[in-house]
Order: structure tokens, then sequence, then C-alpha cells
């Protein structure tokens, strides 16, 4: 299996596309340690997944220094070591531009992107040391956005949180290139998480997603969680830098699709 022996951590690993990282990874034959702040659904998660393989849950804010290295304490404790590490937490705050509070836009900046760099530096402290010693280099995957690219007028922070994500994702990949330790990023176009499937319900919301969708249809987590799994397998191992648009072809898109009728 393509990360057969490999120990993974998997940030906002509890729901959504974290979920189906840590479920793709688990298959592939990794151990896995699944990060959230939301205790329940981390718990949850852990218990769903756990006739799959060996993982763990550790409640972490990604945003707190001291609960990342925290958290890579547990996962050392538990399985010696870490091969992978997949920066996915997020969090969304809709407000227009002229009326965004200055504590929405810094929470979201917070987790989104301060959480990316902590955990990417903390790791990959980790990742040198071993390569130091002897041993191979790690990977990092970071979830970004086409709203790296594009922008939404209501999602201010979060569209500036994603830009500085596939910044960030440069700046490691230049960084740690020297020790062989590989950064990418993946910036999914709309995938049909629970946040979005109260909006693909409503049949105008459905139409104007798939209106600016070449494929004609919504991405399904588990194929964010496929590109995940070729990033940090060795079939990526000339692979530093880049973000991996999985959008359904949005992002070349100049104009507007007319979506087939259900």
């Amino acid at each position: 299996m393509a990360l057969d022996g490999k120990i993974a951590i998997i940030t906002g690993g509890a729901k959504g596309i974290g979920l189906a990282i840590a479920k793709r990874f688990l298959a592939d034959g990794a151990k896995v340690v699944i990060a959230d702040i939301d205790e329940k659904a981390g718990h949850a998660a852990e218990q769903e997944l756990s006739s799959l393989g060996e993982i763990r849950f550790v409640a972490a804010d990604v945003a707190e220094r001291l609960d990342v290295h925290n958290l890579v304490a547990a996962t050392l404790d538990a399985f010696d070591d870490i091969h992978i590490l997949v920066n996915n937490a997020g969090i969304v705050h809709s407000a227009d531009f002229l009326d965004i509070e200055e504590a929405d836009f810094d929470r979201v900046i917070r987790v989104n992107l301060k959480g990316a760099f902590l955990c990417g530096q903390i790791v990959a402290r980790h990742f040198v040391e071993r390569v130091k010693a002897g041993g191979k280099p790690g990977v990092i995957v970071n979830m970004s956005s086409i709203n790296d690219t594009f922008a939404i007028p209501n999602q201010v922070p979060y569209s500036v949180s994603k830009g500085g994500v596939s910044q960030l994702t440069k700046v490691m990949a230049l960084s740690l290139a020297p020790y062989g330790i590989r950064a990418n990023a993946i910036g999914p176009g709309s995938i049909m998480t629970d946040l979005l499937s109260a909006v693909a319900n409503d049949k105008e919301a459905k139409k104007r997603i798939l209106s600016r969708t070449p494929l004609g249809r919504i991405g399904d987590p588990s194929e964010i969680a496929s590109v995940a799994a070729f990033l940090a397998s060795d079939d990526a191992s000339y692979i530093t830098g880049q973000t991996i648009y999985a959008d359904g072809g949005r992002l070349p898109l100049n104009y507007t699709v007319t979506p087939k009728e259900d």
C-alpha cells in the first residue's frame, strides 16, 4: 500500500475533508492521528474509523503553540514517529468587507493561516532532526482553496487566509527542500461537506454552483482525499511547492456553463 507504515497527523480531521483523508490514509496503510478542537466529533471519528487501522484522536487548537507541541508529543508517544502532516483545520466567517469585525477577521486568520504555520514549523523541525540523524524526510500537505485566487465578497478572511496558505506552502517548500522535505497544497473547489450540503439542497443555489463548474457536479470529499494520498506518497516524490486544484474545472473558467436539469 502507498502509505504502508507511515504515520500521519491530520488537523481538522474529525469531519468533512479531514475525515475523508483520515479514512483514505488508513486504507493506504498509514497510522493516523486526527486533531480537532471538536472533542465530541473527534472521539466519534476515532471510533468510526478504528476498524480500518490504527488511529488516535488528540484534542488540539492548531493556533495554540502549546497544543501543537502536545499534539506532536502525543503522536510520538503513540507511534514513535511522524512522516506526514496534513494541515486541514479551517473555519469561515461570512460578512461583507465593510461590515466584518476585526475579531472575526483575526479568528479566521488565526486558525486557517497561523495554525498551518505553527503545525508546519513544529512538525518540520521533527522532520529535520530525523534527516540530520540519517532518516528519511517527511511530507507536508496544506489545505488551500480555489479562493486563494478567486475572491468572494462576503468571505473576506477566508479568501485572504487561503491566499496566505498557498504562499506559505511555497515558502515551506523552498525552506525545507535542502532536507528533502516536500510541501504542497490542495485547492478544492465546491466539495460536498456539511457546510455546502445545506446550500446544495437549495435548487437555485446549487444551480449557481454548477454554473461555474464545467464538470457539472459537486465534488466529493473522497476526491480531495485521493489528491492528499498522492501528494503524501512517493509517487509525488518530485513535486514540491505546488497547489493542486481539484475544482471540476472552475479555475480556468472565464464564463458560466448551463447546468443540466435534475
